[in-house]
């Protein structure tokens, strides 16, 4: 009997200390995944706070340009990733207007004038075929008749407000680029384009749609030199 309560002694403190070994093997389980929490806690703190202060601290470049004919000073405009999506488009299509309405090239005038009418008001296209029209004497048929080409370089475009916060103004700054051969350095001369626009409803015939699918509108136009030139400068200019 005696024997027996030894051994069963035994088997007790046997089974309280491998019981102890359990219950410290799981708190130290525990204590590892606090600790392991804890540390992804802190990274995922460190780079949230890394990246709130990254826009604090940065450098800002910026580009003066000054235009070698006329001198005038301007900062270019860069875009940076957050420019409202509107201004954007409204940039483009300000900067293509002005390209294709301007330059002339004997090969591209129909598909140039049609392309420039899909954008005008109702009363510019008007103004646009008295300016074509053969009968005018500075019609671009008439003055490059001997060949010259007439391309364009945009300069700069910016946005203005009315007094009622309406945003329907801009103005374009680019150069015309006469030449009478493609290899040869031609006549340059700087203008300044100042456009009223809206967006309206997309044009209804599939060939004036691709040429302006958002519906945009040039209600008015104001072109004039920007430095003043002789008489002579103005060829192809009403």
């Amino acid at each position: 009997m005696i024997g027996d309560r030894a051994l069963d002694g035994y088997l007790e403190e046997a089974a309280s200390w491998d019981a102890d070994r359990v219950a410290q093997a799981a708190r130290a389980a525990v204590v590892a995944w606090r600790v392991a929490a804890a540390g992804w806690l802190c990274a995922v703190a460190s780079s949230t706070a890394l990246a709130l202060l990254v826009p604090l601290k940065h450098v800002e470049p910026y580009l003066i340009r000054v235009d070698s004919t006329t001198g005038v000073v301007d900062v270019v405009p860069v875009y940076v990733g957050h420019v409202a999506f509107g201004e954007a488009v409204t940039r483009y299509f300000l900067a293509h207007y002005i390209a294709v309405c301007e330059r002339f090239d004997d090969g591209m005038a129909e598909s140039d004038y049609e392309e420039c009418g899909a954008f005008n008001s109702a009363r510019l296209n008007q103004a646009l075929y008295n300016k074509w029209s053969r009968a005018n004497p500075s019609s671009p048929l008439n003055v490059h008749k001997d060949g010259s080409t007439v391309s364009v370089r945009i300069e700069s475009v910016s946005f203005f407000k009315r007094a009622s916060g309406t945003s329907d103004l801009a103005q374009v700054r680019y150069a015309l680029i006469e030449r009478q051969e493609a290899n040869v350095p031609g006549r340059v001369t700087h203008w300044i384009a100042s456009v009223e626009y809206r967006y309206g409803k997309p044009p209804e015939d599939p060939q004036t749609r691709s040429w302006n699918p958002l519906g945009f509108e040039v209600v008015d136009l104001g072109i004039e030199p920007e430095v003043l030139s002789p008489p002579q400068d103005s060829i192809g200019r009403e």
